[in-house]
């Protein structure tokens, strides 16, 4: 592939679309070569001895080569094949390829109220900015087809290219969590916790018990659980019994009070009191609002 890049100019219409890219590319650095090219636009160029502090978001992915990544925050980290380095706004910064090796890079730079969410949400952290993806087909193919759009920039073409740096960002934070959880015992016993909590919906089962049939302490089934999913294990059920709930609602004529005995809540109040700071509708009122909506497509 030809070594490219390109900025890009962001109208008003693109700022409302939440995330705008305002420059991408490809480049191949040989071994010993200068670091950046002495190509590359002057304001985004920099030196080893300097750093640089940029004003956007940006993603560079590095599919071949290695080299060392340093900002005040992290210090050195090693880059391998594979890596993804997340550069911040106003965070001082350099990275380079080690001249032995070289490397090959692809990178998309953005901005918007939707990164600045996920940084504020810490799905991302300018104190752990690199994560290894490894070889990932899906991603090179990405950022290729986002070279191609933006060299053509026909009409609307921001929209695609926002949408391919959301996907993008979504594969790196994936990663990032296979990584933490990846092992297959981690995994194994997730999923067969998950399959445990689907198919008693209906018992007494709590999540001491689950943690017995795992032959795993709680305080480590629930660390684990909640590190994997996002939620704690009593959580996940709950979830689980309110759908359940709902089904029942919309397709049986069950009381509530059998609904909410048979998914085991302590009482029925609990459980109206519960559906209604989930759904803002409590049982009856949900019964009732399909029951209103319901009715034929056939004239």
């Amino acid at each position: 592939m030809k070594n490219f890049y390109k900025y890009l100019p962001i109208s008003a219409q693109d700022e409302n679309w939440g995330l705008q890219v305002l420059h991408a590319g490809y480049q191949e650095y040989a071994p010993g070569g200068q670091y950046p090219d002495a190509e590359h636009p002057k304001h985004h160029t920099f030196s080893w001895e300097n750093g640089r502090v940029l004003q956007e978001y940006s993603l560079v992915y590095v599919t071949e080569g290695s080299g060392v990544f340093n900002s005040q925050a992290t210090g050195d980290i090693p880059i391998t094949s594979g890596s993804v380095i997340a550069i911040f706004p106003n965070v001082r910064h350099r990275y380079r390829p080690n001249l032995k090796t070289g490397w090959k890079e692809y990178w998309i730079g953005y901005q918007g109220a939707f990164m600045a969410n996920l940084v504020d949400k810490e799905f991302f952290d300018p104190e752990h900015p690199v994560v290894n993806v490894g070889y990932n087909q899906n991603m090179i193919s990405l950022f290729n087809e986002v070279i191609e759009i933006i060299d053509k920039e026909k009409p609307a073409y921001q929209p695609l290219v926002s949408g391919a740096a959301i996907y993008l960002l979504g594969q790196i934070y994936n990663s990032s969590k296979q990584k933490s959880f990846g092992q297959d015992d981690v995994e194994n016993i997730i999923n067969r916790a998950r399959s445990i909590i689907r198919d008693n919906l209906e018992s007494k089962l709590c999540p001491n018990d689950i943690a017995d049939q795992l032959h795993i302490s709680y305080s480590r089934f629930r660390k684990l659980f909640k590190g994997y999913t996002g939620m704690a294990p009593i959580q996940y059920q709950i979830q689980l019994k309110l759908e359940k709930a709902k089904e029942e609602l919309v397709n049986s004529t069950r009381s509530v009070k059998e609904i909410a005995f048979s998914l085991n809540f302590e009482s029925t109040q609990y459980f109206s009191n519960l559906f209604k700071e989930k759904t803002k509708l409590t049982p009856l009122e949900f019964r009732k609002s399909f029951a209103k909506n319901a009715g034929t497509l056939d004239k």
